[in-house]
């Protein structure tokens, strides 16, 4: 078993303003500009997406090098929308559009690494958590550099 420990401080009402930290991460947050708040920092919607991001990441990069498929790196641009559900603000999707970045690969080659970008959101453990509760999808692009 892990034991994973975040530290928060917060000063002010809900427009107040706080500080999230870990042993390798420390920032300010604040309630999002999108939902009426000051918008100093982080929110919890961009951290929430963050760690579904980095789970989504090093999940892709863990498949594609376990099936020796060389890379020269990743991006993703990962979109989160949250709707309102009465009163209540729930996180209705988060769509991840990672770019792998190859010096060459024919068609085949492309094909596989676009099934493996999808399979990396169902194998991500973030995604699975939050399975049943918020649609995660994957839109990949693969870019030939060289």
């Amino acid at each position: 078993m892990s034991t994973f420990t975040v530290k928060g401080t917060w000063t002010g009402n809900r427009n107040g303003e706080g500080t999230i930290t870990t042993d390798g991460f420390h920032t300010a947050v604040s309630a999002p500009k999108q939902l009426d708040g000051p918008g100093i920092g982080a929110n919890p919607e961009e951290l929430l997406i963050a760690a579904a991001t980095n789970c989504y990441m090093l999940t892709l990069s863990a498949i594609l090098s376990n099936r020796d498929i060389e890379y020269t790196h990743l991006e993703v641009e990962t979109e989160g929308t949250v709707g309102k559900e009465g009163k209540r603000l729930i996180f209705e999707k988060i769509v991840h559009k990672p770019v792998i970045f190859i010096k060459e690969a024919d068609d085949e080659l492309q094909d596989k690494i676009l099934k493996l970008a999808h399979r990396a959101e169902t194998a991500c453990f973030i995604s699975q958590t939050l399975k049943g509760n918020v649609e995660v999808t994957v839109e990949p692009v693969i870019k030939i550099v060289g």
